[in-house]
């Protein structure tokens, strides 16, 4: 903050902020869901209250949550808004994550797993086999998400879904099970997203953030340098800043 100013820390320091006051709803939270969910089945559950404007957007995502989330949620938001009147919550599906309890033939296991991977997986709960479709319908995930979803649960590592037939690719014809028969020699296992490639226009907008970074890493290393050497010619302050920044630089950036 010293170095680069205010403006360049501003955001870093409102998602620490965010991430302490989650902590502080949080404990307040727990304490009315135990007061006024007694009838309701648990759930551990923990909000993080991200500011728009601190944090990378991301692209809204409507999906079909079981009842019983529905139902917290809504708990959640009552609860919220009555202590901030006058906000707004917009809830982040792809930013969700769940740990489920599972079992297997080889005994009970614990899945981490994105939200996305939940609602897939908690149809398994009532039906032995589901075609790719009835699962779109079922959850309303996008299509391509939730075909890397599949493929993470039925064709990486762990492989807690049967694919039939077998193959690396999600045809819209293809059936799932769940694989009964997994095996995993850790009690908890996390199952990774496969991650989409960036599109054209999220690698040119990673290029900007890139761009705009080292923008403010070149104005800290002038204010570095001047501090020291006081008064400098243009040639030698373009120099000491060829040495100090640890990125290639073109002249015409400085």
């Amino acid at each position: 903050k010293q170095e680069c100013g205010g403006g360049f820390t501003s955001k870093l320091e409102g998602m620490f902020k965010d991430m302490e006051l989650s902590k502080d709803i949080n404990v307040a939270f727990k304490q009315h869901l135990n007061v006024n969910t007694r009838n309701l089945a648990p759930i551990d559950m923990t909000v993080n209250i991200l500011t728009m404007g601190y944090w990378p957007t991301y692209q809204a995502m409507d999906v079909t949550l079981p009842d019983q989330m529905v139902k917290f949620q809504d708990i959640f938001k009552d609860f919220y808004l009555s202590k901030h009147s006058g906000r707004k919550l917009q809830w982040q599906p792809t930013l969700g994550y769940c740990v489920l309890k599972a079992t297997f033939k080889t005994g009970p296991k614990e899945l981490v797993v994105s939200l996305f991977q939940t609602l897939v997986i908690l149809l398994f709960n009532k039906y032995d086999e589901v075609t790719f479709e009835y699962i779109k319908a079922a959850t309303s995930i996008e299509d391509g998400e939730l075909r890397r979803t599949l493929q993470s649960l039925a064709c990486g590592k762990a492989r807690v879904l049967n694919k039939i037939p077998k193959g690396r690719e999600i045809e819209d014809n293809d059936k799932f099970r769940f694989n009964n028969e997994f095996t995993n020699k850790l009690f908890r296992i996390k199952i990774n997203q496969i991650q989409m490639k960036e599109t054209t226009e999220e690698q040119k907008a990673t290029e900007e953030r890139v761009f705009q970074d080292r923008q403010y890493q070149i104005d800290a290393a002038i204010v570095r340098i001047m501090k020291m050497r006081k008064t400098l010619s243009h040639n030698l302050l373009i120099s000491e800043l060829y040495l100090q920044l640890k990125f290639p630089v073109k002249p015409a950036d400085l």
